[in-house]
């Protein structure tokens, strides 16, 4: 009898030990799915939207639909599974006056994170005084800045035939921005471009659409990082 009883507490001994395993066990499956979700929660997760204020050279001109650096970047993302929608409110032929005026309406209808201004190649073209453009781009950052909204400045250069002075100056403004600003840069938009002909439509001013996948690859990197959640 006294060997069974021994026994029997064994037994139930044995068994509560079990239980008491179990019931840490299953009290710890949180916490470590808990964990496993945190490890795993991608950086670029958060939703997005992405405002593309710019011109012709973001308007998909003289292209087939779905053929510029715009839409290419929005298969990317996909691909990439990055969570961002892109607003594209170019228009061809667009200046920095033009841009001013019309952001502050965007930024309240689409609420943005992120803005990419790609203006400043018509005023250039026309001449304009780089002061005033740099004035209008300066206006745009503040407003975006404003609105909770992170600013990605895209560069150009002037052709020499506009003068060595005013070119330098023209291309030496979207620096000197960036800097005050501190925002990030794209120094020139139509890098690895430019100095191809085959990559310009007729008018040699356009690109063709084998010069976007190039435009894209000079944004990207600068754009990747404005994309990961805050």
């Amino acid at each position: 009898m006294l060997i069974y009883l021994k026994k029997l507490r064994e037994h139930i001994r044995g068994h509560a030990g079990q239980v008491l395993r179990r019931r840490r066990l299953l009290l710890s499956l949180p916490v470590a799915a808990l964990l496993f979700a945190a490890g795993t929660t991608s950086a670029y997760s958060a939703p997005k939207t992405v405002l593309v204020l710019g011109d012709s050279l973001s308007a998909e001109y003289g292209l087939s639909r779905g053929n510029g650096w715009v839409a290419l970047l929005e298969r990317r993302l996909a691909t990439q599974k990055i969570d961002a929608a892109i607003v594209n409110a170019s228009i061809s032929g667009e200046t920095t006056s033009g841009g001013r005026t019309r952001l502050p309406a965007l930024l309240s209808k689409y609420r943005p994170q992120i803005v990419v201004i790609e203006l400043g190649a018509n005023d250039g073209l026309r001449g304009l005084p780089v002061a005033a453009a740099e004035a209008n781009l300066q206006a745009m950052s503040a407003q975006a800045h404003q609105a909770g909204a992170k600013v990605l400045l895209v560069g150009m250069r002037m052709p020499p035939n506009y003068g060595r002075d005013y070119a330098d100056k023209f291309f030496a403004m979207y620096g000197k921005l960036a800097k005050d600003l501190r925002a990030p840069l794209v120094p020139f938009m139509l890098d690895g471009v430019a100095d191809k002909a085959q990559l310009f439509q007729p008018d040699r001013l356009h690109p063709t659409a084998e010069a976007h996948p190039i435009i894209l690859a000079n944004i990207w990197p600068q754009l990747l990082p404005l994309l990961k959640v805050r």
